[in-house]
């Protein structure tokens, strides 16, 4: 029986656009996005995304996660929390997704990617730009569980898809590719799959 646990990273975003743009970059390095795990907020219970993650043949696995600005721990976290938890799981890193969402406490980040494709030692916001006044704390609505699940390689990102054009799927979204190429490094895992991984960010 094979034991090995299923690396996952997981995004704190679900919406249509950036389902595309996961489905994208997940082909890249050759693993697999759970594509029905998308929706706002997320659809699926944790333990019916923990099947779907099992069934898939490549890592890594991207998994996305949305609470559609629900107050509290919505749907889309504690779905989050059941797969983090779950025994057959890796978790190596988390995309904390910014928006302007306003009564969360935030997540804590020591890097994020910035609408340049830049690793900077600070938080974003929903645009991509990095700020010093949002003291390491990535804001959205699903993004206040990961500190407490001490989820490991967590990086702030701006709107995935978005961020004024810059990682539109159109530009080859080089913004979400680099916060995977960045977990992937931090955590030592090799995409099983048979796509590449491209470091061009083409962001004119």
């Amino acid at each position: 029986m094979d034991t090995v646990r299923r690396k996952v990273i997981v995004v704190t975003d679900g919406d249509h656009i950036a389902q595309k743009v996961i489905e994208n970059v997940a082909k890249q390095f050759g693993g697999r996005c759970i594509s029905l795990s998308a929706g706002n907020p997320t659809p699926l219970r944790g333990n019916q995304i923990v099947e779907l993650i099992k069934m898939t043949p490549y890592d890594p696995v991207i998994v996305m996660f949305d609470d559609n600005g629900d107050y509290g721990k919505g749907r889309g976290e504690r779905a989050l929390e059941y797969v983090v938890k779950h025994p057959d799981i890796e978790v190596i890193g988390a995309i904390a997704v910014a928006s302007n969402t306003h009564w969360v406490k935030g997540a804590t980040v020591a890097y994020s990617v910035n609408n340049q494709g830049q690793i900077v030692e600070e938080a974003v916001d929903k645009d991509g730009y990095a700020d010093e006044q949002l003291q390491h704390h990535i804001y959205g609505d699903t993004v206040d569980i990961l500190n407490s699940l001490h989820v490991p390689n967590v990086i702030g990102i701006g709107d995935i898809g978005k961020m004024e054009g810059r990682d539109s799927l159109q530009n080859g979204c080089p913004i979400t590719t680099r916060a995977v190429q960045w977990i992937m490094e931090r955590s030592g895992a090799h995409g099983t799959g048979h796509g590449k991984t491209s470091s061009h960010f083409n962001l004119s």
